[in-house]
């Protein structure tokens, strides 16, 4: 596994449904059922986030655990896609954010001043909410950031493989030289999400990646991230319960106080989060009394 050394470069791969529906049906997930202890990937640690002098998150410490998926729910404004930004330092492109507390990546503090961030945006790709393709051909899409980052193996290759496990090849295989643009919805988010895997990320963010697309389109990414996790560690921000419930295997709900920063609430499993939580926040939350 590389180190986060300064040396190494990379390319960024990119530039909040409605909450707290009742009646979310719960599938166990076949991981961690064995209540065997899973691997830490990413730690955070008593972290609060500003943009100037204003907090927007508090003193949150939760764990991501290797090739699980991890949902953060709640409202809106309570700091979610703020942690997502923080985790693969893109917040660091705002001047006046800021942050107390430690993120680790595979125990490695992210924020350590030796720590180049471009290459913490390598090992931590992002998929954003709205697809957003490169106006370049699909083969380009998936190839770019490889060849930025001096990929010396195959790129012909490189591509049918991302774009396979984007679920995304049959579908363009005979159009890779004509633009990303020109793809559906759906069909564009998959092929970020293959532009994303082409550098080899261990783990991925979505945020809200499925609020620009259909039902058909959300659950075609929804068994797509189910197949990814296999490989890859998967974060994602959503405010729909039932794709929270579907997909994940730990949520972590958030929510926000008097101050307006937002704070951890409560964090386990999946179906206890949504069949049997501790906090009555919590339980508040995904039946919908709020949100």
């Amino acid at each position: 596994m590389p180190t986060l050394s300064p040396e190494m470069t990379a390319t960024e791969p990119g530039a909040e449904g409605a909450a707290g529906t009742p009646g979310v049906r719960i599938v166990p997930n076949d991981r961690g059922s064995t209540g065997a202890p899973m691997d830490t990937v990413i730690e955070l640690q008593d972290l609060s986030c500003y943009y100037g002098s204003f907090r927007a998150v508090r003193n949150v410490d939760l764990k991501v655990e290797k090739q699980r998926i991890t949902a953060l729910i709640g409202p809106s404004g309570c700091g979610k896609s703020t942690l997502l930004r923080t985790i693969n330092r893109m917040n660091d492109l705002v001047p006046s954010f800021r942050t107390e507390g430690r993120i680790l990546l595979d125990g490695q503090d992210l924020f350590d001043k030796r720590v180049d961030p471009v290459a913490v945006r390598r090992r931590v790709g992002m998929v954003f909410q709205k697809p957003n393709p490169f106006p370049k051909t699909i083969w380009e899409n998936v190839a770019f950031g490889a060849k930025i980052n001096g990929y010396k193996g195959n790129l012909d290759d490189l591509v049918e493989h991302s774009l396979r496990r984007a679920a995304l090849w049959d579908d363009v295989k005979d159009k890779l030289t004509q633009s990303g643009m020109a793809l559906s919805g759906g069909q564009q988010q998959r092929l970020c999400i293959a532009r994303t895997i082409a550098i080899e990320p261990e783990v991925i963010l979505m945020d809200e990646p499925c609020s620009a697309l259909d039902p058909r389109s959300t659950l075609q990414i929804e068994e797509l991230m189910a197949e990814l996790k296999r490989d890859y560690t998967i974060v994602i921000v959503t405010h729909n319960m039932q794709q929270a419930a579907r997909a994940s295997d730990t949520t972590v709900f958030i929510t926000m106080g008097e101050d307006r920063a937002g704070y951890v609430v409560e964090q386990g499993e999946t179906m206890t989060i949504f069949t049997n939580p501790k906090q009555q926040l919590t339980e508040d939350y995904v039946s919908g009394r709020f949100g």
